[in-house]
C-alpha cells in the first residue's frame, strides 16, 4: 500500500474543493464541507449505490464517506434540493453558522461537492446516482455535473 499516493489523491480532491469553495487556502473548511455532503447524500442512496460511488472516489475521501456510517440503516427519499440544503447544514453541527450561514451557502457547497465528484467519479455513475433524486434536484445535479 502506498500511503503517501493515497493521501495525495485525497489532498487533491480537497484542493479542488477548496478552490470550488473560493477559498483554496481554506482546506480545513473544505474538509468540513465534504463530509457534510458525502454524509447527506450517503443517507439517501442505497447501499448498492453507495459502494458503486464509493469505488471511484479516492481512498481517502472513502474513509470520509463511511465515518460514521450505519449501512444496514434504511434510507430515505430527499423530497427537495433545500431539504438536503438543510440536512447538510445539520451535519455541520457547531461549525454551521461558518459553513453554511443560510440554505444558499448550503446549495453553493452542495454543487461544489457534486463539481468536484463529477472529476473523479464516471458520467455513468453521477448519472445512476442523479436518477434516484426528486425532479427538482435532478435539473440542478444535472446542470452542475456539465458546468466546470
Amino acid at each position: 500500500m502506498n500511503f503517501e499516493k493515497h493521501a495525495s489523491k485525497g489532498n487533491e480532491f480537497v484542493h479542488r474543493l477548496a478552490i470550488r469553495l473560493g477559498n483554496e487556502k481554506d482546506r480545513e473548511r473544505a474538509g468540513r464541507v465534504l463530509r457534510c455532503v458525502l454524509h447527506a447524500l450517503r443517507n439517501h442512496l442505497s447501499l448498492e449505490e453507495s459502494f458503486q460511488l464509493m469505488a471511484q472516489l479516492p481512498m481517502a475521501i472513502k474513509g470520509m464517506y463511511v465515518d460514521g456510517w450505519a449501512p444496514g440503516r434504511k434510507h430515505t427519499k430527499i423530497k427537495t434540493i433545500g431539504k438536503l440544503a438543510e440536512e447538510v447544514r445539520k451535519e455541520d453541527g457547531l461549525s454551521t453558522e461558518n459553513d453554511f450561514p443560510g440554505v444558499s451557502d448550503a446549495m453553493d457547497a452542495i454543487e461544489a461537492v457534486i463539481k468536484t465528484i463529477a472529476d473523479y467519479v464516471s458520467s455513468g455513475e453521477l448519472h445512476d446516482i442523479v436518477s434516484i433524486l426528486p425532479s427538482d434536484m435532478k435539473s440542478y445535479f444535472l446542470e452542475w455535473m456539465h458546468t466546470p
